[in-house]
């Protein structure tokens, strides 16, 4: 019979049956009608007929066996079996269900995410050939006449393409519109494989020098903007004033290739100078900017593909060497290589922040479900005691034990699919949840968090090893019943000796085991966002707002920024409620640095980085607006202009690692300008260390040039100190403004969100191992309450006998609370163990402490030992209760 067939008769099993009979009965006719025509009577032939056909009931069951899948159709019915038994106990299964639920829950939230960050490949035609080009040192970025060499000359892929992912603005003045852009060259769209929904994509010929202003939208992008219409082709785009005109709309789903960024238009790469309002990026050969891809040919391998740039590369880079680098540098560049990465994946720097954080977590949400776990085995275990007359029975009618286990095993299965089911909500919701947690302000991530069949093959797996982690031991410690103990009037007691609850202990030990290095790595975590969070930054966030500044369309001259810079400090500084103004070109913890090689008399650095300092312009106030204090020397005045002696002043770091002395006032230094020295700058003062790029980082050595003395400034970031609130002051800023240059448009953040934004990895980590370490404690004391709960139950005829004979109450409850001792005892044994094995995976994420810290490590002990008695409270409370009389009446 076909296996469509067979599966047919199991989706419709009663009329099989019924089918069955009447073949049957029909074939039972016919041979009795055949012994009649042959002289034997008809009750006769009846019976004979009977007897040649052999057992009905035994028949027709072969029958249908052959005719039905057997193993499916007996799974239908342990299904069916076992969610009537659970339904039957809406207490435990509620429990167990919602307990599963948060623990495969959590995994899944967190595997979603590094499925989205790490795992999921690009959605793009045949994601395994996409590769990325990078220099033999790893620099991922190239300059525009790199890749114009690599796109003429390889002959190692099927398709290059290169992009780069800007923000331009798309409001035309006061607070800025960021629209993220990605400019592409002509292969990109082709060589991908990624077609248009409206429109065309960009080709070959829209990517040459001269090109015009247009742009292809995202999907996302059409639907916003634009609602989803038909007629958006033609339309424009404003980005710095400049009008992009829509030729296409990409199909649905492709919003570039950098994991946890969306790109909303995309341009040809000659764009970028209508934008810039020049040729200089596509002609500088030191400004790195551009990311190469490509796609290999089919079965070419990583090593290959690698060799057969090498044949290009010297070529490549003796072409496009730097002209004002100084000659050292030049023959260092002029050797670089090309190799290849494989990006299946997309490139991302979300995966390399987070990749570790995140499996570290999930790491940490596992040893959660095995916490659940053991507490849904210790209600098993329970539930078997109330279930092992009716486990006697069955073995002693016939079951083979193995059905039995089989049986109780669909039952946990059953539990742990319904927890999972449950679970997926949940992840879908959490995981959002988490993608909202490490976005900011100025920083948006973007995932594709749609249920695919990875994350759901996760799910159904970890389902399945969790049902069967915690029901494998109580299936079969309930199958090993003894059938004529059970069947005794007195059977009660039969598997509720000291081994059962033995294992019980067991597995609170456990759990309490794992919680204790749970506890301790959240310990460690929280401790280390307190200590990046209230460390001395050398400057005070509170009440200053940072806006930044960039004017739109054609860039003015020079001089017109100089001015308009100048005259808007001016203005901002006479809004009532400003304490105090500042412009700069960087701020702190902001995302960008400025970094020179310094050429210092007396000073010879061990290696090249070891000679590099991190630069910042400023105007006076600076210091004052974030409240980093002048140790010596002088703040920037009047005088310190352009044509004035260069001046700055450095940090502490900076004085001491380069003159040897905290007071480095009257010393010059000189930095390195492409292939000559600056001119000579003079130190006027040394302020505080502060940080600089991160909260992290040791302190860098930092000079502060003044801003007024930098004819090069045109975009530049401002800092005010806003006493009553730095919200209180924006919109009188953005006027102040736009009184200034109507062309002007700004960020506004406050300084103290710039910081947090800074600190998203330690508050995540820090968050979510405090919250999933209270919950292994929360399921260790229910845990423990239950299983001592079940013991004094379990020995109430015991207790009562005890008190009978003259123990009292203080004597029962020591009972009690001595069974929870061991159980401490032994779960800290272990704990500790796994407390130093867990604390070395974290190290790199600890700061201000040692993961061997023995502070976290007694604090998470004490918590765990009061959590542990309080659980043990209410069962040794109702020992030391136990009336003797009833306790003897029941025995």
């Amino acid at each position: 019979m076909s296996l469509l067939r067979r599966l047919a008769n199991l989706l419709r099993s009663n009329r099989h049956a019924r089918d069955l009979d009447r073949e049957m009965t029909f074939h039972l006719h016919e041979r009795a009608d055949d012994l009649v025509a042959h002289g034997m009577s008809r009750e006769a032939a009846d019976q004979e007929a009977r007897r040649r056909f052999g057992n009905y009931a035994s028949q027709k069951e072969s029958t249908r066996d052959a005719d039905i899948f057997v193993w499916l159709d007996t799974l239908v019915d342990d299904i069916r079996y076992a969610a009537r038994t659970l339904r039957n106990a809406p207490g435990f299964t509620l429990v167990a269900i919602l307990s599963l639920a948060l623990g495969i829950g959590a995994n899944t939230a967190i595997f979603s995410l590094i499925n989205a960050v790490v795992l999921r490949s690009l959605p793009v035609k045949h994601p395994e050939q996409i590769v990325q080009i990078v220099m033999a040192d790893s620099n991922p970025t190239f300059t525009n006449p790199i890749w114009e060499q690599i796109r003429d000359h390889q002959t190692v892929f099927d398709g290059v393409f290169a992009y780069s992912a800007k923000q331009y603005n798309m409001a035309p003045s006061g607070e800025t519109r960021p629209a993220a852009v990605h400019m592409v060259s002509g292969d990109y769209f082709r060589t991908l494989g990624v077609q248009p929904i409206v429109g065309r994509m960009l080709t070959m010929s829209d990517d040459q020098r001269g090109c015009p202003a247009i742009g292809v939208l995202s999907y996302a992008f059409w639907q916003t903007e634009f609602g989803g219409k038909q007629d958006v082709l033609g339309k424009t785009v404003s980005l710095n004033t400049f009008p992009v005109q829509i030729v296409g709309v990409v199909q649905d789903g492709f919003v570039g290739l950098d994991v946890g960024q969306a790109a909303q238009i995309f341009m040809p790469l000659c764009s970028v100078a209508i934008l810039r309002g020049s040729f200089a990026s596509l002609d500088a050969r030191s400004t790195w900017w551009i990311t190469i891809m490509a796609r290999s040919k089919p079965g070419e391998s990583v090593e290959h593909m690698t060799a057969g740039l090498s044949t290009i590369a010297k070529g490549v880079f003796q072409s496009t060497v730097p002209e004002h680098w100084r000659q050292e540098l030049k023959e260092r560049y002029a050797k670089n290589g090309l190799m290849v990465r494989e990006a299946a994946t997309g490139l991302s720097d979300l995966r390399r922040k987070y990749g570790k954080a995140l499996y570290m977590l999930l790491g940490i949400v596992s040893l959660v479900l095995l916490i659940a776990c053991a507490n849904v085995a210790n209600l098993l275990l329970a539930r078997a005691a109330v279930r092992q007359r009716e486990m006697a029975i069955r073995i002693a009618i016939g079951a083979a034990r193995a059905r039995v286990v089989r049986q109780l095993l669909t039952e946990s299965l059953l539990l742990s699919l319904s927890g999972a089911a449950i679970g997926l909500l949940f992840a879908q919701w959490g995981s959002r949840l988490l993608v909202r947690f490490l976005s900011s302000s100025g920083s948006q991530i973007f995932l594709d968090l749609a249920l695919d069949r990875t994350v759901l093959a996760f799910t159904v797996a970890v389902a399945i090893v969790t049902g069967v982690i915690f029901g494998m031991t109580p299936a079969w410690r309930a199958a090993r019943v003894p059938p004529n103990a059970a069947l005794k009037a007195n059977g009660r007691g039969i598997i509720e000796g000291h081994g059962r609850f033995a294992l019980g202990k067991i597995l609170v030990a456990s759990q309490i085991a794992i919680s204790l290095a749970l506890v301790v790595a959240a310990g460690l975590l929280i401790s280390t966002f307190r200590n990046v969070s209230t460390l001395d930054a050398g400057f005070k966030p509170a009440d200053v707002l940072l806006v930044s500044m960039q004017r739109t369309g054609v860039p003015p001259s020079k001089a017109e920024a100089m001015n308009a810079s100048d005259e808007i400090l001016a203005r901002v500084r006479a809004i009532p409620g400003v304490a105090s103004a500042s412009l700069s070109s960087v701020t702190p913890l902001g995302g960008t640095s400025w970094n020179e090689e310094m050429l210092i008399d007396g000073y010879s650095p061990a290696t090249e980085d070891d000679g590099v300092a991190y630069f910042n312009t400023t105007t006076n106030d600076y210091f004052n607006t974030l409240r980093t204090p002048i140790l010596t020397g002088r703040d920037f005045n009047a005088s310190d202009r352009i044509g004035a002696p260069r001046v700055a002043l450095v940090n502490e770091t900076m004085a001491r690692k380069f003159y040897k002395t905290p007071n480095a006032v009257g010393k010059t230094f000189r930095y390195r300008v492409g292939a000559r020295a600056s001119d000579p700058v003079e130190i006027i003062g040394v302020v505080k260390d502060s940080k600089y790029q991160t909260l992290r980082e040791k302190t860098l050595p930092t000079a502060f040039m003044a801003i007024a003395q930098d004819s090069d400034r045109i975009g530049v970031n401002m800092e005010l100190r806003v006493p009553s609130g730095a919200s209180t002051a924006a919109t009188q800023v953005r006027a102040a403004i736009a009184a200034v240059d109507p062309r002007m448009s700004t960020t506004m953040t406050s300084f103290e969100t710039q910081v947090a934004s800074s600190l998203t990895r330690e508050r995540l980590l820090a968050t979510l191992s405090g919250f999933f370490g209270g919950l292994a404690i929360l399921l260790s004391m229910i845990g423990l309450y239950g299983v001592l709960s079940y013991n004094v139950a379990r020995r109430r005829s015991e207790i009562g006998v005890r008190m009978a004979l003259g123990a009292g109450q203080r004597r029962i409850a020591s009972m009690v609370l001595g069974e929870v001792g061991g159980v401490i005892v032994t779960g800290f044994a272990v704990g500790i163990v796994l407390s130093s094995l867990s604390t070395k995976l974290i190290a790199t994420f600890l700061f201000g402490l040692e993961a061997t810290d023995r502070a976290t490590l007694a604090g998470s002990m004490a918590i765990l030992v009061f959590v542990a008695l309080l659980a043990a409270y209410l069962p040794a409370r109702r020992a030391s209760r136990v009336d003797p009389i009833e306790a003897l009446r029941e025995e």
